[in-house]
Parts: structure tokens; C-alpha cells; sequence
């Protein structure tokens, strides 16, 4: 034992499992992996700062360990890893750098760049002098066992049919809501409270999607700038939950975000919403070669990350990050189990959605479905209960697009689906038959697999990128914010202006607007799979055409509750309320070849899609008929309650259209229940119209009609 400040700590023989820091009424076992150092010496700091260094004595099996009686919940610790440094091997121990914990379950304290951040050792000749300092790095807390009381009972499980997903910030969403007590904005806390459920809940979503909430830190670049990393997709700790977005770590106690997190999940449960968390197991924030060195690279270089064969000082970087984390060495492989069911069954999460996941499959360089992690994750009893959503593509590979080749258990994100529906909505001629298959479950990516449309999680707006406001008022992105002279974000929106860029006054161009958002947003809600919104979008929310906002934590990133678009809102809560209540848009199951009577598509004539029809890739008309009695509600008294039937009528075209409603279900009768042209007449008591009828559809416009049926 060495002690450089401090009394004399006494250490008895530790376990290797679990690892982390495992506190009990006697002190606490730490234990952590690294299979390059040749040795490990535990630091623990007191309220002043000072350090006390502790000799690990005991290692088994890639596992250093220790049991130090009296160290309670609250305890600021961390690493200093002995051995090798040669980076032209691959390998970075430096006793000189104090690394986190990798299991560390609450973190406190921020990274201040600098040379010792960098992880340089004396020497080396590339580094700055390497002189360490005691602030440069956060510290590891020993947290308490989950003596949380939940009130939840476990997990809400909506079947995916039944899911309506809501992307959101958990500070950018509660940052300005007037509801929410100044002192909870921007915390866990803060989306936990009756005003934020309260909207959620009359919205009529069952699912929040929450941003990255796994500990991260910005990146020198955006300091520099006066930025920083806002999205917080540079993580470097995957079970603590972040320190910036707790109430309690604003108020003095360090710690408390963990709690915090807890009981804001408990609120979100009791009011049956579903929580995903938007996990980022692809990269760490450690970067590139030059990057900073704050616990991975320090403890086990090789292990964490993928190098660079014919340059191991490198990183393979399918990310666009700086580093791949290495999926296929055990080290890391329990590292993300442990912590996916960590945040399942102590944190009460229930779900994942992961960042750039082909890099998760990739052991050799190709995307494997049977590689090492879809594996494990197949196999879990706990994981593989939760819902799992790809993003099916990285970046930098032949096969960086991966859309539609994950396993049966996994969802994904479908960027087939986002792309067909803003081009057609823009009248650009993607084809009606792309059109209808992306409205009905993408089948040409899932069913081949026996999956379902379920597996296709629909989307048109998500954090990266325009929001549905901004996709209808800008041909081009305006990130001038960001320090990048516009150079960052994506090129390539498929948005259309509607005539001006950017706010306007002209009153033609705004209807036009709200007209192009009420027709995505009826497209979205009504199609096949499981929809997912961004959050604001419902009410019109801009980042004043910023489509790359991740390093903006300000008013251009946070919800304007301030002036929200109510008639929006209104529209987009009726939508959601009709896919709740009809299972004819919720199916679980594609239909074809005996089914198909019972989703039918016609032509605005009112009759069948020929051939030649549906190869017209310059049509932008079509309608749908949606057979209720294929579509089973529930039982009374052992009878099963049919669907209402429903005609969906589809107009891209830039003026009006007159569709004859065709012929379907013997006497059907059809009111009106959407008119995304006037939103007004939605759910009106006109005369009901009978097929050979004609219904006048307006222009870039939607129209749904519903025929009930009589149980």
C-alpha cells in the first residue's frame, strides 16, 4: 500500500465478481478487468481532494481486486493502471493517468483537457510534458445497492404493435416548460414531474425515447468553441447516469443522480409509459490516437477498442468518431451485457435503442447477424426480453447500410421509410408501389425474414436532422451555430422550403406548410410498423434550420413551450388517438396471397392498380382500402369485436383531385374522419358517402373515411 495522502487504509482479499464497486455494511469490494496491466493501484479521495493510493494485490483471471472495510456509498475513487506503455504496440498503461471505473455507477467532477488528460507518458514523442493533474479527471462514486422503493412493480410492456414512440432530450424537453419548477428544468427530475408526463400522456404516446443519458463528456474542439457535446453521444460511462441532467447534483449532492433517475422512471411507469434508452456502445469518448485518455484506453487499450492491424496505434473507426469499440473481446462483451442489464433490472429501463449498431456486429470488419454480441443478446434471459432498435448503419464500410439484416428478436430505425415519404410529400416521383410498401410494413425488408412489420420503426424527423417544422420551411441547412461554417450535418434533407427559406409571412406559404406537416404526420401515424416522433414536432418546434444541433445546448435545441402550434398539436393528438383505437392500422402480421382482399390499393378512378400502374414512377395518387374484419379488437361475452373498415385516400399532387370512393364491403357507409387539407372538417357530421360516390381530396393532402360496422 502507498499512500500519498491520507491514514494507513486496511485491505483484506477481495472477489473478482461482480466488478465495480460493490458496497456492503462492512466496506466495499472493487474490481476491475484490465489483461495488459501488471498492476493496479486504487485511489481513493476524501472531500478535499486529497489521495490515497491502495496496491491491488489480487488478480484472477484478467481481474484486479480488493475489499477495503469502511468505505461507504459516496466514496470518490478511481484507477491508476501499472505496465507497459507503447502505443506502437497497442498497449497505454501509465500510472501517471487516474482512469474511471468502467462500471462505475455514478461519476462526478468534469474533464479539463490537457496533457495528462491525453494520457502521454514521459518519453513519448508526440507528448506534452505529462505531468499529472489530480482535477483533470472526474471521479468514480461507490454508489448504494438499490435500496430505491419502486412503486412500478417492474416493467410496462406494450406490445410493439400497440407502441407510439416519443423521441426526446431529457434536459432540451424540460429545459422551458413553464409547468415544470425552474430549479427541476433540464433534469431527470424535471421529465419525472406531473407538467411533462401530463403532456405525454395527452398526447397518447406509450414510449419515451430518451436520448443518451449514459455519462458523457464533450469533446476539447466544442470547449474550445464554447460549445458542447448537447446530444451526448461521446459517452464514458455506461452505467452511470449523466451528472448534467440531475437536480440533485445541482444542488450539492453528488450522487443523487442515480435516485433521480429512478424515481423519474417510477413516474414515467405509474403513468404507462414505456422508457427506451438511446444507448452508444459503438464509440467511447476517448477518440482517436490524440484523444483523451479517461478509462478504457488506460486500462486495456486492446481489449476495449478495435486497432488498426497494420498500425495498432490507430483504430479501426466505423463511426466517424475516432474508435470502434471491440465487440468481439470478452472484456467488452460483458462490459455492454452488464450494463444493458443493469439499466434493465436495477434502473427499471425497458428498452434499448443503439447508436450506429452495425459496428456492434462487426468482429472481422463485416456485419455478421451471428456475431458475438447479437448472440449474447439472443440469448440473455433478461436482455433479450426488452425491446431492441437498431440503427442499421455506421459508417465507412461497403456494408455500412444494414437496414433490414438484424436478427428477428431486433426493431429497427427505417431509413427506407423516412427518405420514400419526405420525397413523395415533396412530389419527387419515388413510385406509388414504394410508397405503399413503406406505408404497409416495409415487407420487401422483413417479411422474406418471417418478421413482422413491427420490425420496421417508421420515422421521418429524429434529433439528427431537420425537425418536421424545419423540413418544411428550408431547401438548406443553416449551422452556422455550430463553428463549422456550415460545413457540418448532411447535405442531402430531401426537404422542399415551400417557396421561402425560412420564416416567412406570406400566408399561402405558411398553409402550405401546415398542410405538408399535417400529411407526413397522418402518413406516419397511420402506417404499418411502429411510428416514432420527435419530440416538439407536434407543435411545430424549429432549430431555425439546424439539422446538426448536437453541440447546441440553448434555446435552438431546447422545446419552445412559449408558443406552441395548438392547432398542430390537436391534429397530431386525434391522429394517435385513431391509431389507438383501430387495430386495422396497429396489424401485426403482413398480408398477401389469401389476405389480400382485406388491404386493397385503387386507383383515384376508383378501381384496381394495374401493372403498368403501379410502374409509374410519376403517379402520386392512390388510395386504400383497410378491411375491419381482419382486424379483431377484443372480446365481449367471447365475441370478438370487428375493425371498422377504412379508406385511406392519398394525394401528392399539387391540386386537387376527385377519387370515386370504390367498391368494398357491401353497404359500406363512409364518413369522413381526417381531412388533412381542411382539419377542421375532421371527425364533421357530413352526409355519409356509399362506393361510386365522389370525394374531392385536396392538393398534397390526405383524406381517411371510415365505415362502421355493426357488432
Amino acid at each position: 500500500m502507498t499512500t500519498v495522502a491520507g491514514p494507513p487504509v486496511t485491505v483484506r482479499p477481495g472477489n473478482p465478481f461482480p466488478l465495480g464497486a460493490t458496497a456492503d455494511d462492512e466496506g466495499t469490494n472493487f474490481a476491475v478487468a484490465s489483461g495488459v496491466a501488471d498492476g493496479m493501484v486504487l485511489c481513493l479521495f476524501d472531500e478535499a481532494g486529497m489521495e490515497t493510493q491502495i496496491q491491488l494485490r489480487d488478480y484472477d483471471a484478467g481481474v484486479w481486486h480488493a475489499f477495503v472495510p469502511g468505505i461507504r456509498p459516496g466514496q470518490a475513487y478511481g484507477y491508476r493502471a501499472t505496465g507497459p506503455y507503447d502505443p506502437a504496440r497497442g498497449v497505454r498503461c501509465n500510472p501517471a493517468k487516474l482512469l474511471l471505473d468502467p462500471y462505475a455507477r455514478a461519476i462526478s467532477g468534469s474533464v479539463a483537457f490537457g496533457p495528462d488528460v491525453l494520457g502521454y507518458a514521459e518519453g513519448d514523442p508526440d507528448a506534452p510534458s505529462p505531468a499529472d493533474s489530480a482535477d483533470s479527471v472526474p471521479r468514480s462514486l461507490v454508489v448504494a445497492g438499490d435500496a430505491f422503493h419502486w412503486r412500478d412493480g417492474g416493467h410496462v410492456r406494450h406490445r410493439f404493435s400497440d407502441t407510439i414512440i416519443y423521441e426526446l432530450h431529457v434536459k432540451g424537453f424540460t429545459m422551458r416548460h413553464p409547468g415544470i419548477p425552474p430549479e427541476l428544468r433540464g433534469t431527470y427530475a424535471g421529465l419525472g414531474h406531473e407538467a411533462a408526463i401530463a403532456h405525454l400522456l395527452s398526447l397518447g404516446v406509450t414510449a419515451v425515447e430518451l436520448l443518451p443519458v449514459h455519462e458523457s463528456v464533450p469533446e476539447a474542439f466544442l470547449l474550445e468553441r464554447g460549445l458542447t457535446n448537447y446530444w451526448g453521444y461521446n459517452t464514458i460511462g455506461y452505467f452511470a447516469p449523466h451528472q448534467g441532467y440531475s437536480a440533485a447534483v445541482r444542488a450539492g449532492k453528488p450522487g443523487g443522480q442515480v435516485d433521480e433517475f429512478k424515481a423519474m422512471v417510477d413516474a414515467l411507469h405509474a403513468a404507462g409509459l414505456e422508457v427506451i434508452l438511446d444507448v452508444v456502445f459503438n464509440h467511447t469518448a476517448e477518440a482517436g490516437t490524440d484523444g483523451p485518455t479517461i478509462c478504457f484506453r488506460g486500462l486495456d487499450n486492446p481489449a476495449y477498442y478495435r486497432l488498426a492491424p497494420a498500425n495498432p496505434r490507430g483504430y479501426f473507426d466505423t463511426t466517424g468518431c475516432g474508435n470502434s469499440l471491440n465487440a468481439g473481446d470478452p472484456v467488452t462483451l460483458q462490459l455492454m451485457m452488464d450494463s444493458l442489464r443493469y439499466w434493465l433490472t436495477e434502473m427499471h429501463a425497458d428498452g434499448f435503442r443503439f447508436d450506429l449498431a452495425p459496428t456492434l456486429a462487426r468482429q472481422d470488419g463485416n456485419f455478421d447477424q451471428v456475431s458475438a454480441f447479437l448472440d449474447m443478446v439472443s440469448q440473455d434471459p433478461v436482455v433479450s426480453r426488452a425491446k431492441l432498435i437498431a440503427e442499421p448503419w455506421d459508417v465507412g464500410q461497403m456494408d455500412s447500410y444494414d437496414l433490414g439484416r438484424f436478427p428477428p428478436l431486433w426493431r429497427e430505425w427505417n431509413g427506407k421509410y423516412r427518405d420514400t415519404m419526405r420525397d413523395f410529400w415533396r412530389s419527387h416521383p419515388v413510385g406509388l408501389g414504394e410508397f405503399a410498401t413503406r406505408f404497409c410494413g416495409s415487407s420487401d425488408l422483413y417479411a422474406g425474414a418471417h418478421r413482422r412489420p413491427t420490425a420496421s420503426v417508421n420515422l421521418i424527423t429524429v434529433h439528427d436532422g431537420f425537425t418536421l417544422r424545419d423540413l418544411v420551411s428550408y431547401d438548406d441547412k443553416h449551422n452556422e451555430a455550430n463553428g463549422e461554417s456550415n460545413r457540418d450535418g448532411t447535405n442531402d434533407n430531401s426537404s422542399w422550403n415551400c417557396g421561402a427559406e425560412g420564416p416567412t409571412t406570406d400566408p399561402a406559404i405558411l398553409a402550405l406548410r401546415e398542410r405538408q406537416s399535417r400529411a407526413m404526420l397522418t402518413t406516419l401515424l397511420l402506417s404499418f410498423g411502429v411510428p416514432m416522433l420527435l419530440g416538439g414536432d407536434e407543435f411545430g418546434r424549429t432549430q431555425q434550420g439546424n439539422n446538426n444541433a448536437y453541440c447546441q445546448d440553448n434555446e435552438i435545441a431546447w422545446l419552445d413551450w412559449s408558443q406552441p402550434d395548438t392547432e398542430l398539436r390537436d391534429f397530431a393528438t386525434r391522429l394517435i388517438a385513431l391509431r389507438r383505437q383501430h387495430p386495422v392500422f396497429r396489424r401485426r402480421r403482413f398480408l398477401a396471397g389469401k389476405d389480400a382482399s382485406e388491404l386493397q390499393w385503387f386507383t383515384p378512378q376508383g378501381q384496381g392498380m394495374t401493372s403498368a400502374e403501379w410502374a409509374d414512377a410519376g403517379a402520386l395518387a392512390i388510395g386504400l382500402y383497410l378491411d375491419g374484419s381482419d382486424a379483431p379488437d377484443h372480446a365481449v361475452d367471447g365475441t370478438l369485436l370487428l375493425d371498422d373498415d377504412f379508406l385511406v385516400l392519398v394525394n401528392a399532387w399539387w391540386e386537387p383531385l376527385e377519387f370515386v370512393l370504390p367498391v368494398t364491403r357491401e353497404n359500406a357507409a363512409w364518413r369522413l374522419e381526417v381531412d388533412t387539407y381542411d382539419p377542421a372538417a375532421t371527425g364533421s357530421s357530413a352526409p355519409d358517402q356509399a362506393a361510386g360516390q365522389r370525394r374531392t381530396v385536396g392538393p398534397r393532402s390526405v383524406v381517411v373515411l371510415s365505415a362502421p360496422r355493426q357488432h
